[in-house]
Formats: C-alpha cells, sequence, structure tokens
C-alpha cells in the first residue's frame, strides 16, 4: 500500500486506470467535481471513487490495528486473543466493503474508458477558457436599458462580450436559458462540452497562450434561428 497523497485522499487499484481515462490524476477529479465541473458520468465516478477511497481507509487502519496487536509490546493472553480476533472479524468486513466499492467505481469507470479520446483533441483560445471559468462560477446576459447593448456579467468580472457568447455558443460550450428575458438577466451556463474543456489536461506552451482542449466527437449543437 502506497503512502495517502498530501491532500488526503488514499490511493486505490483504479487510479492509475482513472487517470489514463480522464487525462488527470484522482485528486484534481475531487477538485473538479467540488466546483462543479464534471457532466453526469465523470460526476458519477469522482463519488464512486470517493467512497472506494473512504473504504481502502478502512482497510488500511484495521490493518494496521492488527500489526499493532500482533508486535511484542503486548501481552500474549486470552485477551490479546481476543482483541485479534475481533480486529480480523472487522478486517474482513472492511475488505469485503471495499470490494463492493471498487466494483461500483469499476462500473462506472468503464463507459468513461470506453469513450477516452484515441487522439488529441482540438484547441481553444485562451481568452475562450478565461471566459468558461468565469461563466463556471455564475454569469448572465444583460441588455442595457438605454443602448440596449448585450454584455454578460460574471462575479468574477471578467469581460465577456456578446460576440465571444455567440462564439461559445456555436461551439456548443454554453447556453443560455431563454426563459429568462434578456432585460432581467438571462443565465449563461456551461453544457457537458463546456465542462469538458475546462477539466480536459492543457498542453505547456509560453505564458498566456496556453490553450484549452475541446472534447473529442461531441455531436453537434443544433440551434433554433430566429
Amino acid at each position: 500500500m502506497t503512502a495517502p497523497q498530501p491532500d488526503g485522499l488514499m490511493p486505490t487499484a483504479l487510479d492509475l486506470r482513472i487517470e489514463a481515462a480522464v487525462g488527470y490524476g484522482v485528486e484534481v477529479l475531487r477538485r473538479h467535481r467540488d466546483s462543479g465541473l464534471l457532466d453526469a458520468p465523470h460526476a458519477a465516478l469522482a463519488d464512486a471513487h470517493s467512497e472506494l477511497a473512504a473504504a481502502e481507509r478502512d482497510v488500511t487502519f484495521y490493518r494496521v490495528r492488527l500489526a499493532r496487536l500482533a508486535s511484542s509490546a503486548l501481552p500474549v493472553d486470552q485477551a490479546l486473543f481476543a482483541r485479534i480476533e475481533r480486529t480480523l472479524d472487522q478486517l474482513a468486513t472492511a475488505a469485503a466493503v471495499r470490494d463492493a466499492k471498487r466494483s461500483v467505481a469499476d462500473a462506472a469507470l468503464a463507459p468513461i474508458e470506453a469513450a477516452a479520446p484515441r487522439q488529441a483533441p482540438p484547441q481553444i483560445a485562451t481568452k475562450d477558457a478565461a471566459a468558461l471559468l468565469a461563466i463556471a462560477q455564475g454569469a448572465k446576459l444583460h441588455e442595457h436599458l438605454v443602448t440596449h447593448r448585450l454584455a454578460v456579467a460574471t462575479p468574477t468580472r471578467t469581460r465577456i462580450s456578446y460576440a465571444q457568447l455567440l462564439h461559445l455558443e456555436e461551439m456548443g460550450l454554453v447556453a443560455r436559458d431563454t426563459a429568462h428575458p434578456v432585460h432581467a438577466g438571462q443565465p449563461v451556463n456551461l453544457t457537458d462540452a463546456g465542462r469538458a474543456v475546462l477539466t480536459a489536461p492543457r498542453r505547456a506552451g509560453p505564458p498566456g497562450t496556453t490553450p484549452a482542449p475541446l472534447p473529442p466527437a461531441l455531436p453537434a449543437v443544433s440551434r433554433t434561428r430566429r
């Protein structure tokens, strides 16, 4: 058993497979889950892996306890035999739970592995990636009451023009909630494709020029033209 990650995440038997399938490590997967950036299949995988890691931690706990009981520090008597037997039962139960959680995580990982890209995905501009990050925190499209100019407002005050919003919509990365009128603020949200862009690994490049990869083989987004 390897040592836990610095953030306390217990290593599991699926960590390397998950990293190969999603393109980054399980600790990044968990951060993306906490930030709400994952689509449903990846979120399910993150949750299943979290439960697996907790179960693996329980197995390690009882293994360490058993090792301490078997050390020469304690007197060999009937009380020790009872504690060892009880700990063995607890370890067996923890291992059974761990195996069940591994099966659930493996089932969540299987479709993601099957859909994993076979080649490097295309890229988007850094400014578009920055816009997606801002939109992920919450964004609304507003129409100025006097000038009637359209602009996207975000909590981070990232400047997103209407033209850039249309560009991101054309790529299928964001979508507007048209149930709300523009003059009252029309919510703009990331699509699954937009979340995939933000959670995909980045390629190295000069500062300020690193693009974000697009997810592969996404279906075209149909748009109703007025």
